[in-house]
């Protein structure tokens, strides 16, 4: 009963709290305040200008009021006309205003959220906090910042922003602005760097405030699971050549099979048979070669499930992963060791440096740093849930300043890939012949290219944007509402350029030629596993009330239909053309959406459960490095542990000199403790499922071992450091650290793992949907 009534309440909250598009009457009044202060705005001189921002300043140390907020507005609308000659839109106010409100904010394409991520960030800035805005690229984030720069120049709010090239003085600079913009990988690498600092000196950042996020949906959810890793050099082993070359011969059905999901591979009896004699006849499952088993198992997991220029591509000598949210390079990006080195020797190339897991985060457990989170997207409704399930975020729908007038066609789906390409590809011919621009959204890399060249036999080049050739995207995209551009594109999802009408270039007369003949055509070839990534497609048409129309373009051969509704059919026979004109195709297609997006958010569900714990435990680990960091922590344990040794160093060795020993040797023994646990959850996680089989619950053993491992270990760490301590050779010139056995790695670099290490959370979600959908089908029999 009480389990009855917990779904009743949980279900009536999210009703209550179901996004909704903003009632504007609760801010007409306020509209109307900014307006009269903008009035006297106006006249203020730009020195003046500032003057008035500092006093809000002065007024606001505790939060902004109602009047507050006025003003605020008032000046930023000011200063956004003066300096950028951009007057805000009164929904931007609003939905800077929302932003202000801690909220997620929807506003369409072209709406400007930009210009009103900046306006709250100077809001919040004014207030005396500190502000990260977290893009999804370096390069948006420091368009961005440069170009809203001036902006907050004359409203007194200092700004900066990093990269991968920054200096650690140029990172700590810009984190001692007000604002500070940067891609939310970067600003989450810098945060494991400054957990290996060993001088309080050497921190970048401030202690994490205000998180103002753009494309707040592919930040918060899409990439929510995506761990961010600082990894230190190691001798390890590298890719086996020779188990590459042996797999690579494999053939499938023969050797090995493969899980109707593409998920899973595993060799045959023949398969195992052929590797074992190719390396020697040895017994592969024996223990003493469990080594080449792992070998084996990442070279067939390489071959048989990853596909070069879908999942990767292979650029300078390098693998790439490639971003499937984004269809663009995921850059420092990388699987787990094993099997990174393999797809290296899949493709011959030389082997990249391998490494010790010094620390993790996630981008969920990063932005739980902060003490206010509030972003922006075009896409928000469609995860509002999972914005209020993992961070209690809720959800404002802007109205858009113009109404959209964007047509948006019923899909066209055909039997086959080939026919609905066919069909595509006449349909780009006949709208280019008319000058119409075109944008066409593909699923993946090789796709894109698969378009182009069937364009170029039609006769219609096309400029290809995908993940090999995005350092031109943001110039591609921009133009691709030109008088008769055709532009080809994976996943646009991020790519944070409007597309206006005529081109960057054009003038009125150019925007007008296009708006004639119907704006930007955006034609997908084929729907997302997630309908809001087809709604950002789409949405990239029909900006601030100009004409647009979009189509999809599907099949019942689509991936999306084979993973995730394998038995769809149609009601009736296709045209000549391979075309359905029935309803029960597109029902297969939504069904099989719909499917997709509960597995996705059944693995963010289950992956937030398992890493929950290891925030907790690092949060505790992290408060006691902070304390050694900053105070005297060390030198008050060990004096506490061992006074005999203590007191007789202190005769010996100057005072500040000793207490820096102690706190290097206290980070030193703590930070490789922390390394060995998270190696050890590592190996607890990989062999997680197979407890499974054995009928215990997965994510209860997983923190019954978790929690068993973690205690004692701060009391481990002090113990070593007194070991330390105890034999240490230590004078006024401190501590020979290598001298002692206390070795740092020599060398550190950071990267995002691609990898959800409980798949089988998704296998078993799937076969548990398909299953229900079975015995549906067996009852209707």
């Amino acid at each position: 009963m009480v389990a009855f009534l917990t779904r009743v309440k949980g279900g009536f909250q999210r009703l209550l709290e179901r996004p909704s598009t903003v009632d504007l009457k609760k801010y007409g009044e306020v509209l109307t305040s900014i307006e009269w202060r903008e009035e006297k705005a106006a006249k203020l001189s730009d020195a003046e200008l500032t003057e008035a921002a500092a006093a809000l300043r002065e007024k606001a140390a505790k939060g902004l009021d109602s009047q507050g907020m006025v003003e605020l507005c008032a000046l930023g609308r000011e200063a956004a006309n003066r300096t950028l000659s951009e007057r805000p839109y009164d929904m931007q106010l609003v939905g800077a205003m929302e932003l202000l409100h801690g909220r997620v904010v929807e506003m369409g394409t072209g709406e400007g959220k930009t210009l009103a991520g900046a306006l709250a960030a100077a809001g919040y800035a004014i207030q005396g906090r500190s502000v990260h805005v977290m893009s999804v690229n370096d390069y948006l984030a420091r368009r961005d910042a440069e170009w809203m720069g001036p902006v907050y120049a004359l409203l007194g709010v200092s700004v900066g922003w990093v990269d991968q090239e920054s200096t650690p003085e140029a990172r700590r600079e810009a984190y001692g602005r007000d604002v500070t913009y940067g891609a939310v990988s970067e600003i989450g690498f810098d945060v494991l760097r400054d957990r290996l600092c060993t001088d309080e000196a050497e921190l970048v950042h401030r202690e994490p405030d205000v998180a103002l996020v753009d494309e707040a949906d592919s930040v918060l959810v899409d990439e929510a699971k995506v761990p961010l890793v600082m990894a230190g050099s190691t001798d390890d082993a590298q890719g086996d050549p020779e188990v590459a070359a042996i797999v690579r011969a494999l053939r499938p059905g023969q050797h090995y099979e493969r899980d109707e999901d593409n998920r899973n591979a595993w060799l045959t009896s023949r398969g195992a048979k052929v590797v074992e004699t190719a390396l020697g006849d040895i017994d592969l499952y024996s223990g003493d070669h469990s080594d080449r088993l792992a070998a084996v198992n990442a070279a067939l997991h390489a071959h048989a499930l990853l596909q070069r220029d879908v999942d990767y591509i292979v650029r300078d000598g390098k693998v790439h992963l490639i971003n499937t949210s984004r269809g663009r390079i995921a850059l420092l990006q990388r699987w787990p060791d094993g099997l990174q080195a393999a797809v290296e020797a899949k493709e011959r190339l030389d082997p990249t440096e391998s490494g010790e897991v010094l620390d993790s985060i996630s981008v969920q457990g990063l932005i739980g740093r902060y003490q206010r989170v509030c972003g922006m997207t075009g896409t928000a409704t469609a995860v509002a849930e999972q914005l209020r399930e993992f961070y209690e975020l809720k959800v404002s729908v802007i109205p858009p300043n113009k109404p959209c007038v964007r047509e948006d066609e019923p899909d066209r789906i055909y039997d086959t890939v080939e026919a609905k390409e066919k069909a595509l590809v006449a349909e780009i011919v006949a709208r280019h012949e008319l000058g119409r621009p075109i944008l066409v959204g593909t699923l993946d890399v090789a796709e894109s290219e698969r378009i182009a060249d069937r364009l170029i036999k039609a006769g219609v080049v096309s400029v290809v944007l995908n993940a090999k050739n995005d350092a031109q995207e943001a110039a591609i995209v921009a133009n691709a509402g030109e008088f008769g551009a055709v532009t080809v594109s994976t996943q646009m999802a991020g790519r944070g350029t409007d597309i206006r009408l005529g081109g960057t270039g054009g003038d009125d007369a150019a925007h007008d030629k296009v708006a004639e003949l119907g704006g930007l055509y955006v034609i997908g070839t084929g729907h997302y596993a997630s309908s809001r990534l087809d709604n950002q497609l789409r949405g990239r048409s029909g900006r601030q009330g100009d004409p647009g129309g979009s189509v999809v373009f599907a099949s019942l051969a689509d991936e999306l239909v084979a993973q995730y509704a394998p038995d769809a059919g149609a009601a009736s026979d296709p045209d000549d053309d391979g075309r359905y004109d029935d309803v029960t195709a597109q029902r297969f297609l939504d069904h099989a959406q719909r499917v997709a997006e509960g597995v996705h958010l059944d693995i963010h569900r289950n992956t937030w459960r398992y890493t929950r714990l290891i925030e907790h435990q690092r949060g505790l680990v992290l408060a006691f490095r902070d304390d050694v960091l900053r105070n005297d922590l060390a030198a008050e344990q060990l004096s506490e542990r061992s006074p005999g040794r203590w007191l007789k160093l202190a005769e010996e060795v100057d005072e500040e000199v000793l207490k820096r020993v102690a706190r290097q040797v206290m980070l030193f023994h703590l930070d490789q403790r922390w390394a060995r646990h998270l190696a050890f959850l590592s190996d607890v996680r990989e062999t997680i499922h197979l407890r499974a089989l054995a009928r215990e619950t997965p994510i209860d053993e997983f923190h019954r071992a978790a929690i068993g491992e973690f205690k004692g270990i701060l009391k481990e760490v002090a113990e070593q450091a007194v070991e330390t301590m105890e034999t240490a050779e230590i004078t006024d010139d401190g501590l020979d650290l290598d001298a002692v056995g206390l070795r740092r790695p020599t060398s550190t670099w950071t990267y995002l793992v691609h990898d959800n290490p409980f798949d089988s959370d998704a296998e078993q979600a799937l076969q548990r949907v398909r299953a229900a959908i079975r015995k549906v089908k067996a009852a209707k029999a």
